[in-house]
């Protein structure tokens, strides 16, 4: 199989010294982060699986739905529709953005003082490094920060780019911009793919989305016991995959899972000792593979429960949309209001993320809260002001850490964060 691996990567014209070099530190990287660990539950073969085979089964997978009129819609954020994209017969698939490994490609053509996540992303197009980005008809951006929405231009002379206009408030005003937009992308959709979206498609496509939120939901909720009977690094390992496996497999996949894990919970086995120190991240999101400030905090004696971030409650806990909706219009509707109400931050005013952080970190039961920053974010490296305090005045420790995809700095986050366990232990 290997063999016809290298031949559809061939055939998507990918750079193939620049792919093997990258699926070789891949797979080195999470050998060392994630099958080191011990005590990990059984359910998470799937996961290791989808991991092993992230350019070539799935990349099949999305190729034999292309050969049969099907579309493949790379996507860059939770504010995407998935249900519009998978009632028109599309797969969406959250594109490559966590990894240093592109990074020199993108600063050929990037300032350097930009997001990495942005230059990830770029430079794993650029160079034609990945297999998703090369499987993709075509993207969907979105405007969340000024350096997203400049890129998308650039990005735009290589591969055709549809934005989304995501307001910054939650104004009447806003939420009527928003609609909008998602009224337009339901027309771009209908219009690229040839078909159209009925309300019997569309309510199939939401009962399945709801469907991969609900079990991450449940998963969230296991993680609320103590000892903890998955790790942090685990956890954040199957909210990454949610956004390119799969919808209805992952779903069922997480739902073993979870199986597997109340029963842990009911017979008190956990993956740490219950006096290890419950952390929660908050801030930036965690695209694969940047599994680095969970492993360098499991590794320097906290426990990760919860992650407040895109890749984490972000990403499934607004209210559902609802399955008996009878017309199109109400759908949307309903769509609309419903990705709205996630609370980034890009929003201005935005007490409601404040509240978010607090909340979580009082049901999880934290002891302190790592806000990670990747470099040159500056909504986020923003906010924290306001997410500091509020904590402070809950008596909650916080650190912030600020940093990239790169090794450089790895001593020096785990000083910082030994620091914080130090202060809750």
């Amino acid at each position: 199989m290997t063999e016809d691996f290298r031949k559809m990567w061939e055939g998507l014209g990918l750079n193939m010294k620049r792919h093997d070099e990258l699926l070789t530190a891949l797979g080195q990287f999470y050998e060392g982060i994630y099958l080191s660990q011990t005590n990990r539950p059984k359910g998470m073969e799937y996961f290791d699986f989808v991991v092993s085979e992230v350019h070539g089964l799935r990349i099949k997978e999305l190729l034999d739905r292309k050969k049969e009129g099907g579309s493949v819609v790379g996507t860059f954020c939770v504010y995407v529709p998935d249900e519009i994209i998978t009632a028109l017969n599309g797969i969406s698939v959250g594109l490559c953005g966590g990894a240093q490994f592109s990074i020199p490609d993108a600063e050929e053509v990037l300032p350097r003082s930009i997001c990495p996540l942005i230059k990830s992303a770029f430079g794993f197009k650029l160079g034609m490094i990945c297999p998703y980005f090369e499987s993709a008809d075509f993207l969907v951006g979105e405007t969340t920060c000024d350096g997203k929405k400049k890129t998308w231009e650039l990005l735009n002379e290589h591969i055709p780019i549809y934005v989304m206009e995501t307001p910054n408030t939650k104004s009447d005003e806003a939420k009527k911009l928003w609609l909008a937009e998602v009224t337009k992308f339901k027309d771009f959709m209908e219009k690229k793919t040839g078909n159209k979206v009925t309300a019997d498609k569309l309510n199939e496509s939401i009962k399945i989305t709801n469907a991969r939120r609900k079990a991450l939901e449940r998963l969230y909720e296991l993680r609320k016991s103590n000892p903890l009977p998955i790790s942090g690094k685990d956890a954040l390992l199957i909210s990454q995959i949610a956004f390119y496996d799969d919808p209805p497999r992952f779903t069922a996949k997480v739902n073993e899972l979870c199986d597997e894990l109340k029963e842990r919970v009911e017979k008190g086995i956990g993956v740490f000792d219950k006096k290890t120190p419950r952390l929660m991240i908050s801030g930036t999101p965690m695209p694969v593979p940047n599994w680095k400030i969970h492993h360098i905090a499991e590794t320097s004696g906290a426990a990760i429960a919860v992650e407040e971030t895109c890749t984490g409650t972000r990403y499934f806990t607004q209210p559902e949309i609802p399955e008996n909706l009878k017309t199109v219009d109400e759908q949307i509707q309903a769509i609309a209001e419903r990705y709205l109400k996630i609370n980034c931050a890009c929003f201005t005013p935005n007490d409601e993320r404040v509240a978010d952080v607090l909340s979580i970190a009082k049901k999880y039961d934290v002891a302190a809260v790592i806000y990670y920053v990747l470099q040159f974010c500056h909504n986020y490296n923003i906010e924290y002001v306001k997410i500091e305090k509020a904590l402070k005045e809950n008596n909650i420790p916080v650190v912030r850490i600020e940093s990239d995809y790169g090794e450089e700095d790895i001593e020096q986050v785990k000083t910082r964060i030994q620091g914080l366990l130090e202060m809750v232990s």
